[in-house]
């Protein structure tokens, strides 16, 4: 499958795999089985809405035959982005038409291409994001945290991010019945703020 691929100029990320054929495929760490994601650096004016621009057009052209996305951002705009925090920001955007940063979706866009979602622990001092794959169990996840976590893992107190945030407080989301207690088969959402309780 991949001589041919090859003979015939096409990227490894182009053939189908089988499960077992993947695994043999992996130990080749070949290049062109990598996911490609492609950024489009455009001009000020083509930013807000970068269709009319025949350079982009060129290349979404070339990306569809990789089924890939492109990502169109404007590295001056985003300098300068950089430099701005909260309200500033979210003014400076709306200023020039623009929904989202360009890091922020390249940031989301990588995400999705890999497979990738975040969870959140928050305790009285901190909250934290934690990166996992997409379709991961509770006790892998709890893992991702440390390993006597996912050894030990009895169950997860978990509530969605909008609930957590419509509530007000973990108290408030608790006595409105939106706290969960997940167990060893639960799939982890994008999004969640999740509890472990475990024991080693």
């Amino acid at each position: 499958k991949l001589k041919e691929a090859f003979e015939n100029d096409k990227p490894a990320r182009t053939v189908e795999f089988t499960e077992e054929q993947m695994k043999i495929v992996k130990g080749l760490h070949l290049l062109t089985i990598k996911p490609v994601l492609y950024v489009a650096n455009v001009g000020e004016d083509d930013v807000a809405d970068p269709s009319g621009n025949e350079y982009v057009q060129k290349v979404r052209e070339f990306a569809q035959k990789d089924n890939a996305e492109v990502i169109v951002i404007c590295a001056k705009i985003e300098s300068e982005i950089a430099e701005l925090e909260g309200e500033e920001k979210e003014m400076f955007l709306q200023e020039l038409g623009i929904e989202e940063s360009g890091l922020d979706q390249l940031i989301r866009a990588a995400y999705s291409l890999l497979g990738l979602a975040t969870y959140f622990t928050a305790g009285v001092q901190e909250v934290r994001a934690w990166t996992f794959r997409k379709g991961m169990k509770a006790p892998q996840c709890a893992g991702v945290i440390h390993s006597d976590f996912e050894k030990g893992f009895i169950r997860a107190e978990t509530v969605s991010y909008d609930d957590l945030v419509a509530a007000g407080s973990m108290t408030a989301a608790k006595e409105a019945g939106k706290v969960r207690l997940e167990g060893k088969e639960y799939i982890v959402k994008d999004g969640d703020v999740m509890h472990f309780r475990f024991n080693v």
